[in-house]
């Protein structure tokens, strides 16, 4: 390509309301531009960048053997009704009506439209296993679309889904899976990782996401500073303590506490560690159908973790409540505990079960129980309620965690029969049974993956393109285009390089030396080739863009030294 004749419109402004590098750089380099709250045309260079990683997973789904479908983008809102998902899923799903008043949707996944591809088709475990996808477009309306490509309404998104007749053998294709998201993301240059998620509304019994680790995320994560794992901090665990701050001692009694009902109020009344106070959490539950105030116990040092509360009662989502709402139901904020508690639901964090020496509120004002042997809840609900922080055990190896934060690029699901038994999704057994499909889902957002990248590769002068990635790996650029036998140079090594499968643009633009050199930077290609002066004297220079060193180089070996340096 010719920089003459491209489509490349760069620009010094950025958008109004961009916040990231990606949403910045991208917008300013030509590669997106914006249409509207949340969508976004692809030019040419974003458009080339996009497709290279669409090849990319296409490579490696083909190699596991998966195959690829084009579904349609609106899908029969009847499906959705069938599966139980059109009102879970919420406002991001997009309902219309077509001319004769039928209701359909705008895909925003594809469990159910893949499912009915599938049934009434594939009738015998002798065709299983199966693993279809698609790199499809889909929308979702998001409430507030923002960061560019991270959060937009419609976007690339690549799904794939797999059909078996036993949970073992979804395992295995579970983990082939995994093992072929880890490969593309290392082919495309990314630092990662891998770690364990909620199911969210997709369902299922379990489920990985894929991080690219950037400062920039949106998720936190807690990873172990010694081994792999790691976890989305919705679903991370962590080791039971090992360690204990000195016990309280004291014989079980209500004890007068005025005005006292904070945890750091109560800590300090009593001169304990906050590990021997229980903290009441209360928040409304709201369901696809009525709601209700829960109360969650948890030991003071620790924090609630929504997203696992709300799982742990059904819920679709939590909501805050008002003091008002809590006296009129007869409880008493900062004094709330568990003991001969009937007026709420409540749900107690594991690590409380069979605690002694601890301290709850007595749910009368001004007084707590000290003493209180929590083994004597015997019929309460427990759950895992709590978020790990920086410093708590790893779960697998006993390493420390530690924070960091991540971009959600994939997201890997066993679904089980959550699809497959409500849409009648079934196939016959060895014994000639009809049984529903045990499936898997399996996505990856590929636009998603264009920002991505750019989060972690980038400077203050633009982007920084991995090889895998780049829309061009080489640029060369003629610093005065008036220099006839510079020109001459420039396209002799310029055929000469698309000769051998390098993919470069020419900067043949009649523009200052400056200009074209912020170009070259501000879109991030990993090698320019400026042909100058020096060339008087046999020599060109090669600017590497991620580290902006610039090396001299002989005119007759830079061939061998870009074919050095693309390793």
């Amino acid at each position: 390509m010719r920089f003459s004749r491209a489509y490349i419109p760069t620009t010094k402004e950025s958008p109004k309301d961009a916040q990231l590098p990606s949403h910045i750089y991208l917008s300013r380099a030509g590669f997106v531009a914006q249409v509207a709250s949340g969508l976004y045309n692809f030019l040419p260079l974003g458009k080339r960048v996009l497709r290279k990683i669409e090849n990319i997973i296409n490579e490696e789904m083909s190699a596991c053997g998966a195959l690829e479908v084009d579904l349609s983008f609106v899908t029969p809102a009847e499906l959705w009704q069938e599966s139980g998902r059109i009102e879970k899923f919420g406002k991001e799903l997009l309902r219309f009506r077509d001319r004769k008043d039928n209701l359909f949707v705008l895909g925003p996944t594809h469990e159910e439209m893949m499912v009915s591809i599938v049934r009434n088709r594939v009738t015998s475990y002798k065709q299983l296993p199966l693993n279809v996808y698609q790199v499809k477009t889909k929308f979702r309306d998001e409430a507030r679309p923002r960061f560019g490509l991270m959060r937009a309404r419609e976007f690339v998104m690549k799904d794939g889904y797999s059909f078996h007749s036993s949970t073992e053998d979804l395992d295995r294709e579970f983990d082939a899976m995994e093992a072929a998201y880890k490969k593309i993301l290392e082919r495309l240059g990314l630092n990662f990782r891998i770690v364990e998620a909620d199911s969210g509304a997709i369902g299922g019994t379990g489920s990985k996401e894929l991080m690219v680790l950037a400062q920039s995320g949106e998720d936190t994560l807690a990873v172990c500073d010694t081994c792999e794992y790691g976890a989305n901090v919705e679903a991370a665990r962590r080791a039971p303590r090992s360690v204990f701050p000195e016990a309280p001692s004291a014989d079980f009694s209500r004890f007068k506490t005025p005005n006292v009902k904070s945890i750091d109020d109560l800590s300090n009344f009593f001169h304990v560690d906050p590990y021997y106070t229980l903290k009441a959490v209360v928040m409304r539950a709201v369901y696809t159908e009525g709601s209700e105030p829960v109360c969650f116990f948890i030991r003071g040092c620790d924090e609630l973790q929504e997203v696992k509360a709300r799982n742990s009662v059904g819920a679709i989502d939590l909501v805050d409540i008002s003091e008002s709402e809590l006296s009129e139901i007869g409880l008493i904020p900062g004094f709330i505990g568990p003991l001969d508690q009937d007026k709420i639901r409540f749900v107690m964090d594991k690590d409380t079960l069979n605690a002694t020496s601890m301290i709850c509120g007595a749910n009368e004002m001004d007084y707590h129980f000290v003493g209180v042997d929590l083994s004597v809840m015997k019929d309460a609900v427990f759950a895992d309620l709590v978020t790990v922080q920086a410093g708590d055990g790893c779960p697998h190896c006993g390493g420390k965690m530690e924070h960091t934060k991540g971009i959600e690029v994939g997201h890997i699901f066993k679904l089980g029969t959550v699809y497959s038994a409500p849409l009648k999704a079934e196939f016959l057994d060895e014994n000639g049974r009809a049984q529903p499909f045990i499936m898997g889902t399996y996505g990856m957002g590929v636009s998603r993956l264009v920002a991505a990248v750019i989060e972690q590769h980038h400077d203050e002068r633009g982007c920084i393109w991995t090889h895998a990635t780049a829309p061009y790996l080489v640029n060369v650029m003629v610093s005065n285009i008036k220099e006839e036998s510079h020109l001459a140079y420039a396209e002799e090594l310029y055929n000469t390089l698309l000769s051998r499968g390098i993919e470069t643009i020419l900067d043949d633009r009649k523009e200052r030396f400056g200009f074209k050199m912020s170009d070259a930077e501000l879109i991030g290609f990993p090698f320019t080739i400026i042909i100058g002066k020096e060339l008087e004297n046999g020599q060109v220079q090669i600017m590497i863009r991620e580290s902006r060193e610039i090396l001299t180089v002989d005119a007759e070996n830079v061939l061998d030294k870009i074919e050095e340096l693309r390793r």
